[in-house]
């Protein structure tokens, strides 16, 4: 089943504290996981920073709860339900950020992330109707996702307006940043030739052949194309490392070929991902960093 968004969780979180006793964090999941039938499938999915969609949830869940005082945590890592808690589990009205907003002005406040030294203007509970179903980590992910794919876009649009010989050294410079080694254009250019070289030692014992087409992202490049650059890695000398990369696509052909000779592809898509990635043709506008607990420095000393 789809996983229930954060604020679908309130009812079902509250209901795995009804005991009134003192739970873990760990307790809470399993016990939400269990009641809704969520498969290890569900609660595995991953956000692209590796973390847990449905811990992430849970979490807030859990923090939206305890602002609206129906939960609370006198130990670390432990929560129980308050008697608010306890009476809004037993009424069978839907729990949502308005009702929560009307229970409790702090957790209104903080739901609108408005702060202002004049009570007067301070957000009202139906200023807290509208839901939103994602969690501020997931929207950040969803945003930051949009920012990059625009980014990408306008990453190939700049390197399609370069020349043949820019892209080159592009390349070159994107594999040094990747730390595979120093490199250098080739002298020559052609559809049978080597772009570029890298150097995976600084003697030179192992080489990586790179062949570097800018071409109009609705290209199709085929396998007769990438047998010409595994003609060219025969030498002299000859490799066995190849880098066919290319602002275009490749067709399934292509890919399979390319598997069997152990050529690496990148097309265009992963060709901007990886400039951003390793700070290629971009420059950081401002950085942002999220932090949480460190519970290690929190931890008894004994």
């Amino acid at each position: 089943m789809a996983l229930p968004k954060y604020n679908d969780l309130y009812r079902v979180l509250l209901t795995a504290l009804q005991d009134g006793q003192q739970h873990s964090m760990k307790d809470v999941r399993n016990s939400i996981a269990q009641m809704l039938h969520l498969t290890e499938e569900d609660i595995s999915e991953t956000l692209s920073n590796g973390s847990t969609v449905y811990a992430g949830r849970v979490g807030w869940a859990k923090t939206y709860l305890k602002k609206a005082e129906m939960i609370e945590s006198s130990q670390r890592g432990y929560i129980s339900i308050t008697s608010a808690g306890r009476s809004l589990l037993a009424s069978n009205e839907p729990i949502t950020n308005a009702v929560l907003a009307k229970s409790s002005p702090a957790f209104c406040e903080f739901y609108q992330h408005k702060v202002s030294d004049d009570a007067s203007t301070a957000p009202t509970p139906a200023e807290a109707h509208e839901e939103t179903p994602e969690t501020p980590q997931e929207t950040f992910e969803r945003v930051y996702t949009l920012i990059n794919d625009q980014l990408a876009d306008d990453l190939l649009t700049e390197v399609l307006n370069q020349s043949p010989a820019f892209f080159e050294q592009l390349v070159v410079d994107l594999m040094k940043a990747m730390n595979y080694g120093e490199g250098f254009v080739t002298k020559y250019s052609g559809d049978d030739g080597i772009d570029g070289i890298i150097h995976e030692d600084k003697l030179g014992f192992n080489l990586i052949y790179i062949q570097a087409k800018r071409w109009k992202p609705d290209v199709t490049i085929g396998k007769p194309e990438l047998q010409k650059f595994a003609g060219a890695m025969m030498g002299p000398p000859k490799v066995e490392k190849g880098l066919f990369i290319t602002t275009a696509k490749f067709s399934p052909k292509a890919k399979d070929y390319a598997n069997a000779q152990h050529i690496i592809l990148v097309d265009g898509k992963k060709l901007t991902e990886l400039m951003i990635e390793h700070g290629v043709g971009v420059s950081t506008q401002k950085a942002y960093l999220i932090k949480r607990v460190d519970s290690d420095y929190f931890s008894d000393n004994e």
